[in-house]
């Protein structure tokens, strides 16, 4: 086998401190500040206008995610559509068909189990390894070539798992979307104003969003999806763009493309939790398992520290996690246990768990 490069592990270990860096300073931010921000006595956090809060749309949407064939993905992708089946037909769900927009160029070995339609991804090097930036591109492909039946379309992620059963949300020509504490455009107006001119109106007219989760009219879209292509391209290909935006680049992305268009969402803040910040399920619809979960076995949260009971999706990069995962310790969140009971069900259910993506 061939030597690795000392200089290559020095980087390798210097891109893993910035990204735990970011992401634990995101984490302590959203812990200190989510209850501050917001009324959360309160599900709907903001209505565009006027809009009045009674009366849904009443329609069908489409549950589409986007993904890669990578076995991280895939066993993301089986989970969350396993949880999809289960809900889809409880009362108080609006859910119509399901698709994994598949954005690797060539089928693999999940489309017999999952309704699947094969795009391709960006010309290579375009990303710039953040790969990320093919979800609109993604979107952009299957909103032009698939028949969609549904009048709506719910933009979801793999590492999304249906809690509750999800009624369309949206109104109208106004979508929803969940409001994440760390999209502020008001912070970032120097760099926005790249993207959106003054003549547009102040940034607070750009949601504090991201494109998942979004139950939106496939019309309105289809209009935005080009402009969030194009616009994720041009953050990405300016170094002080990058620099500011760093991972949630393509979700500001979409957001400004929104407000181009002059599409202003619902806000909606039991549209997702996110274990192990949130810590009940209650009414919320879908747990977003994006965080790590660590704790000692007196079932308190250790930040940063691998926990004596951990779970955490990056430990399965090359493959599935096992059946049958350890609970929790007592005193751990309802959230957590929930989530790892989840899985387990998943897990048990699906044929050939252990070996179908395993790479």
């Amino acid at each position: 086998m061939k030597r690795v490069s000392p200089l290559f592990l020095v980087l390798l270990v210097l891109g893993f401190f910035f990204a735990t860096y970011n992401l634990l300073t995101m984490i302590i931010h959203y812990k200190t500040s989510t209850s501050e921000q917001w009324d959360l006595s309160d599900p709907f956090i903001q209505l565009p206008g006027n809009l009045m809060e009674g009366g849904g749309s009443n329609s069908k949407y489409h549950v589409a995610l986007t993904a890669t064939d990578a076995p991280y993905s895939q066993w993301q992708c089986r989970i969350m559509y396993y949880w999809y089946k289960k809900v889809k037909e409880m009362p108080g769900s609006d859910m119509g068909k399901f698709t994994r927009i598949l954005h690797s160029g060539k089928p693999d070995n999940l489309m017999v189990e999952i309704p699947t339609f094969v795009v391709d991804p960006l010309p290579e090097g375009l990303d710039r390894g953040y790969i990320v930036l093919n979800r609109p591109w993604a979107f952009v492909q299957w909103l032009e070539k698939a028949m969609i039946d549904e009048e709506y379309i719910l933009m979801a992620e793999p590492d999304h798992v249906f809690v509750n059963p999800l009624p369309n949300l949206a109104r109208g020509k106004h979508p929803a979307g969940f409001p994440f504490f760390y999209i502020k455009p008001s912070d970032h107006e120097h760099v926005i104003r790249k993207y959106y001119p003054e003549e547009k109106g102040p940034v607070t007219n750009i949601d504090p969003i991201g494109n998942s989760p979004v139950i939106i009219r496939k019309s309105v879209l289809e209009k935005i999806a080009p402009t969030w292509m194009n616009i994720s391209l041009r953050m990405k290909d300016d170094p002080v763009t990058d620099k500011a935006f760093g991972w949630v680049l393509e979700m500001y992305a979409y957001a400004v493309a929104s407000a181009l268009h002059d599409v202003h969402h619902i806000l909606h803040k039991d549209f997702m939790l996110q274990p192990p910040w949130d810590t009940e399920v209650g009414k919320k619809f879908i747990i977003h398992y994006t965080y790590g979960c660590d704790y000692n076995l007196k079932g308190e949260l250790t930040y940063g520290v691998i926990g004596e009971w951990r779970f955490d999706k990056r430990s399965y990069l090359s493959g599935p996690p096992p059946r049958n995962l350890s609970l929790p310790p007592p005193g751990v969140p309802e959230s957590v246990v929930r989530l790892v009971k989840m899985v387990n069900e998943a897990t048990k259910n699906i044929p050939n768990w252990d070996t179908l993506n395993r790479g």
